[in-house]
């Protein structure tokens, strides 16, 4: 072996040993290509529409509210559904009031039981007393929604243990695909798809997931699929726990065509040691799913533990200021109504959101960075206009804006946002204040994505300073927001 050839497999190897610990910011070579290829991930619209939604409804409703269960079986029997109150329309004040964009029904639970008139069981809402068999729960979310200028999403479970089929691939699946068709054709635009993946499996039977996704496309080409998917992937829990740097771009062994879902759990989804090697990679953003109460389905027993609006507004910060989105089950009690203490924490929340992000402190700021691209300019960053950014040279990963505002300003939150249709970069950052005449870090992130919310305490200050200490290629910023928190009120 040469001494060229031996220096040559040392940097290798030094490079491959960064790379595992997820250090090494690629300059040449191979090395340089699969960072800018992971930098120009990009979302589909459909995704961006959706992550654009941020906080949203989950509804589990049916038999089970009626059983006082949280699994159903496949034998109850359909008389037993009957909310004496039904009011969609005041679930959604109560969801819009809370600062929600969008509600997700359980259409059909894992017992089977459909809440509107399927043609193809006789386990649903028209065989049960409530508005006397020619009901339609579905039909009603979905008017409310509409009428409210909310989105719309269904759930149907995978399972159904009170289909007869259920166990026989062939016949399932084209039962299961009846259904999916009627609620993709008859209540209007379906923004997305649920798939539950805790189901309950009978040997032998398969899921059609290809055939189900591709009805999907033809039908509501604009809707997200969620699940196992290819638009959505779950957070990994049910406690609303993020991961301190959550990654949208995810390494696949196939291509997107192929692409039946991974492991959603770990720690590491997306760090460059994760990527270095991936075949594919793809865009796989995270939505954390969460009940308000302990349960997903109502239960008397839990009126009292009701999640404290303290309790949600950190959730919030979490899941939305963490580049996912916010699914929180709020379940109907047995009358058909949001009980008044779900409806009165969320409103509260709703206040609090509402207040504290009216006013963007930042508007107006002048802003100078240390690298910027003439067609790319810092002063997108405030020119109140999503569609500008802010970005760097190519392969400048790291640097520095400076921000003057408009005069002395008190705030103790501030909003990162970048440019997602050109993919997600930023690896790490931090924001500094002027005081006293030297700045001072105030808080740090690792990534950004679509938003990053940060919490410190209260400062007033006239410059602020954001360092991107780390990205992939060329980090991009399209929004800077600062804002002062108002006080959560107790329940």
């Amino acid at each position: 072996m040469t001494r060229q050839a031996l220096v040559r497999m040392k940097r290798l190897a030094l490079r491959n040993l960064l790379a595992l610990c997820g250090l090494f910011a690629a300059t040449s070579g191979p090395a340089q290509a699969w960072v800018e290829r992971a930098a120009k991930v990009a979302p589909h619209p459909r995704q961006i529409a959706w992550q654009q939604l941020e906080f949203y409804a989950f509804v589990h409703f049916g038999v089970n509210t009626f059983t006082d269960r949280e699994w159903g079986t496949g034998t109850e029997d359909p008389k037993i559904f009957h909310p004496t109150a039904l009011d969609a329309r005041q679930w959604v004040s109560v969801f819009k009031d809370a600062g929600m964009r969008m509600v997700i029904l359980t259409a059909k639970h894992h017992d089977g039981f459909c809440l509107w008139p399927s043609r193809y069981t006789e386990h649903s809402v028209k065989n049960s007393p409530w508005r006397g068999g020619a009901g339609d729960v579905v039909r009603e979310v979905a008017d409310a929604c509409r009428e409210a200028g909310l989105k719309f999403g269904v759930y149907l479970s995978p399972a159904d243990l009170n289909a007869p089929s259920y166990g026989d691939t062939e016949g399932y699946n084209t039962y299961f695909k009846n259904q999916l068709r009627e609620l993709l054709t008859q209540y209007g635009d379906i923004t997305e798809v649920w798939f539950d993946g805790a189901n309950p499996r009978k040997e032998g039977m398969k899921y059609d997931y290809f055939g189900w996704y591709r009805l999907i496309r033809e039908l509501q080409p604009n809707a997200v699929i969620f699940g196992m998917g290819p638009d959505v992937r779950w957070v990994g829990n049910e406690g609303a726990h993020t991961r301190a740097a959550e990654w949208s771009v995810f390494p696949s062994p196939v291509p997107l065509e192929q692409f039946h879902g991974g492991d959603s759990t770990a720690e590491d989804l997306g760090s460059r040691a994760k990527i270095a090697s991936a075949p594919h990679l793809l865009w796989w953003p995270a939505e954390t799913d969460v009940s308000i109460r302990p349960g997903w389905f109502y239960h008397a027993a839990e009126d009292a533990k009701v999640k404290s609006v303290e309790t949600l507004l950190d959730m919030y910060y979490r899941n939305v200021g963490g580049n996912c989105t916010l699914l929180l089950n709020v379940p109907p009690d047995r009358r058909g109504l949001i009980h008044e203490n779900d409806a009165a924490h969320l409103r509260q929340l709703g206040k609090v959101l509402q207040s504290t992000f009216q006013v963007n402190l930042a508007d107006a700021a002048k802003v100078q960075a240390s690298h910027q691209r003439p067609e790319a300019p810092a002063s997108a960053i405030t020119d109140a206009n999503p569609a500008t950014f802010w970005t760097t040279p190519d392969g400048q990963e790291t640097a520095e804006l400076t921000f003057e505002l408009a005069g002395r300003r008190t705030f103790n939150r501030a909003q990162l946002m970048e440019h997602l249709p050109v993919g997600q970069r930023i690896e790490g950052c931090a924001l500094d204040v002027w005081i006293d005449g030297s700045w001072k870090e105030v808080a740090t992130a690792t990534t950004v994505g679509y938003m990053r919310l940060l919490r410190f305490p209260e400062v007033t200050t006239d410059r602020v300073r954001i360092r991107i200490t780390g990205a992939r290629w060329a980090p991009t910023l399209s929004k800077l927001g600062l804002f002062r928190e108002a006080t959560a009120p107790r329940p």
